[in-house]
């Protein structure tokens, strides 16, 4: 278990680590800025997946992987309805922590690596293959040990993660509605 945890962890430090070089001028092409999404999400996927088989209820686990890719998806699509460059050009939205969240990279890099970071301290913490996760999160944030501090700073980022994610698919979908409302108009 130790072992698919440090390959998962060198995974999302090098996944990581083409985030930042993709801020570098030039160095950002369509296939990879979609290359690096599907990569992200499908790693993730398997993650919970496996996750899911491990704490009960394990539907907790694939209710968030469906909100991931459906917001996420949601948010490529209505990009491309409303003719933006970019899934992350959000300056219209009505949401601050939206805003916030797409507007400052620092923040918005705390949210998904608090997420990847989460995941990976569920699967090492778990005992046995039907923990309860409320009893073991609880069990582990009252142990006041780095890793503790560590998982409250990671559900922190997780929560917020998961607001944004329910921001993005509600967001998306009204620009979704919006384009085939006027679309009806014009005909």
């Amino acid at each position: 278990m130790l072992s698919c945890s440090r390959i998962y962890s060198n995974l999302t430090a090098n996944s990581n680590l083409t985030h930042v070089s993709c801020l570098l001028p030039l160095s950002v092409s369509t296939f990879g800025a979609v290359l690096d999404m599907v990569t992200d999400k499908v790693s993730t996927a398997c993650l919970l997946v496996i996750i899911s088989q491990i704490y009960r209820p394990s539907l907790v686990f694939l209710s968030l992987l469906a909100l991931d890719i459906a917001s996420h998806w949601l948010q490529m699509y209505s990009t491309f309805l409303s003719g933006k460059t970019s899934h992350k050009d959000v300056k219209d939205s009505t949401s601050w922590l939206f805003r916030l969240y797409y507007g400052n990279r620092m923040f918005m890099g705390y949210c998904c690596v608090s997420c990847e970071v989460l995941y990976i301290i569920l699967f090492l913490i778990a005992k046995n293959h039907t923990e309860n996760l409320m009893t073991v999160v609880v069990e582990s944030l009252t142990n006041f040990s780095p890793l503790s501090l560590l998982l409250a700073l990671s559900i922190f980022g997780w929560s917020i993660k998961q607001i944004i994610n329910v921001i993005q698919m509600k967001t998306a979908a009204d620009v979704c509605v919006l384009y085939d409302i006027e679309k009806q108009h014009k005909r």
